[in-house]
């Protein structure tokens, strides 16, 4: 099961995720469930290599979710290994650097990646579905303050 705020990564990956929002005016929030650990959260992943921040961000929101979407601003920047640290169900401890994007929904389709997501939804910011993923959460609050600048934490 994987476990957030470990200790002693072994490596450092970049990663990244978005919140989606279906409609711009109503709010309402994309969100899937992990299969790892049955936990609600803002789709994303790894970026692979030769691929753009944006081009990952798009790529794990459809690959999760199966929405396609179209990223726009850069929500913040997440690094701090007191609360970046993931360790999965092998052991494998990974200091993520996240760069959170805010997107909006253009269509969708059929996931492609199934095995890593129990059900998606949409939610209202202020309704959110628990269990939810702790470092998810102030990525939400950052992307809801919308104060123009970028965060760094």
């Amino acid at each position: 099961m994987t476990r957030y705020f470990a200790k002693d990564p072994q490596e450092l990956r970049l990663s990244v995720s978005a919140v989606v929002w279906r409609d711009p005016k109503r709010r309402q929030l994309l969100l899937m469930r992990r299969s790892d650990n049955g936990q609600w959260g803002l789709p994303g992943g790894y970026v692979e290599p030769g691929e753009s921040v944006v081009e990952a961000a798009s790529r794990e929101v459809y690959e999760e979710t199966g929405v396609r979407i179209e990223v726009g601003r850069l929500i913040g920047v997440y690094s701090d290994p007191a609360r970046q640290v993931i360790e999965y169900a092998d052991g494998n401890r990974v200091q993520a650097v996240n760069l959170c994007f805010e997107a909006t929904c253009v269509g969708t389709g059929t996931p492609t990646t199934p095995e890593e997501t129990l059900e998606t939804g949409y939610f209202e910011a202020d309704g959110l579905p628990e269990p939810f993923v702790p470092i998810h959460g102030v990525r939400l609050s950052d992307a809801q303050a919308r104060s123009g600048a970028v965060a760094v934490r």
